[in-house]
């Protein structure tokens, strides 16, 4: 989902904990954020709240920040990016009976990417690190992320927030800043969003859609000015995903008359849907959420991975509620290696949402998990 999507990623942390640093004892000490009795629970009577819940969660297991989107040069002839910039933070459950204060008890770890739609190229780079030692650090009480040298951070009132990142990547550099337009979008259930089918299979999750993207971006040995449109999710969690799951299929799409669509399926090993959700919010309007039932994906034409060999659908046929939508990607080769940090490979990518007549109506990403391997949880 990241969800991880939906439980976005839960299942590229298993093998993090061998990260942490030796120092046993017999008597227990909680993970920092972490009560003495246990790891905390998401439920469906938590209330969010704001600007406090747009910081990290320490004592749950995965979280991370979410940003996706599409840039345009400001200068003509204009030139099409997609962008993706993520921070995940976990607990390290293997080091909670540590004295040391070297024991890793959170592990920050960052991806960002590029879609080149010019010249056909992705770009990508990854980071991880223990949180500490100036180093890398989540914050609590609001948006405010560290990785060495990469950082996103949000100020202003929680009802109009501003974001600002800095990614120094291998092949590029991003520097940007985001404004919000709308209000917070809460996912599921006032933010309690399942993942299965059981209720403790949730997370916490909010998104930030039509986010208005202005900054500057050094690629080719060119500095770029930008703008476009973004969209965030902060999402965190604790219980991982059903053990029937295999991957999930997953689109966050701003639409060109305002409007915000998620949906997501996880699929089980012969490819059918083991659970579903997703909502739509129009301007001005509350948001529709909609359930398992009412979400159909089928794909469509496939692109295989020269690198992988996976098979991913790089279209799509979405239902949802009665609606058909289209789902096309902006660039096929949009797959991301990620084994450095969180341990798997996915395609995640700028895409094109059309409706049922493929009338171009909005764009976003798309993310596909479990096609190279099923999740190791």
């Amino acid at each position: 989902m990241r969800q991880p999507m939906p439980a976005r990623r839960h299942w590229l942390l298993s093998g993090l904990a061998s990260l942490a640093c030796p120092g046993w004892s017999l008597a227990k000490v909680p993970t920092p954020g972490q009560p003495a009795d246990g790891p905390p629970a998401i439920r469906a009577t938590d209330t969010l709240h704001f600007p406090e819940d747009f910081g990290a969660h320490p004592g749950f297991r995965t979280e991370w920040w979410y940003i996706t989107g599409q840039l345009q040069t400001t200068a003509s002839p204009a030139q099409v990016y997609g962008f993706q910039i993520t921070f995940f933070r976990t607990r390290v459950d293997a080091a909670t009976q540590s004295h040391s204060a070297f024991a890793t008890h959170q592990l920050v770890f960052a991806h960002t990417a590029l879609s080149d739609l010019q010249h056909g190229r992705l770009m990508h780079d990854q980071r991880i690190a223990r949180a500490g030692f100036e180093l890398a650090d989540a914050a609590l009480g609001d948006t405010h992320l560290t990785l060495k040298d990469w950082t996103l951070q949000r100020t202003g009132p929680a009802t109009q927030s501003r974001y600002y990142s800095h990614v120094g990547a291998r092949d590029f550099t991003l520097d940007l800043n985001f404004t919000q337009t709308q209000p917070l979008l809460l996912q599921g259930e006032a933010g309690y969003s399942r993942k299965g089918p059981r209720p403790e299979q949730a997370s916490h999750y909010y998104s930030q859609p039509q986010l208005a993207v202005q900054g500057r971006l050094r690629h080719q040995q060119q500095t770029l000015a930008v703008q476009g449109k973004a969209w965030l999710d902060h999402e965190w969690s604790e219980t991982l995903l059903d053990h029937d799951a295999v991957g999930w299929d997953w689109i966050g799409m701003n639409l060109h008359d305002g409007s915000a669509l998620t949906a997501f399926r996880l699929r089980r090993q012969d490819g059918s849907t083991l659970w579903a959700g997703g909502s739509l919010r129009h301007p001005g309007e509350a948001t529709r959420t909609f359930t398992p039932q009412a979400v159909r994906f089928t794909p469509g034409r496939t692109w295989v991975s020269p690198a992988s060999g996976a098979r991913y659908p790089v279209q799509w046929q979405l239902e949802i509620a009665g609606t058909h939508y289209q789902i096309v990607a902006r660039m096929d080769n949009q797959e991301l290696d990620s084994r450095q940090s969180t341990g798997g490979v996915y395609w995640e990518g700028l895409s094109t949402l059309r409706d049922a007549q493929g009338r171009e109506i909005g764009q976003g990403y798309l993310e596909m998990t479990g096609y190279v391997a099923p999740m190791a949880l």
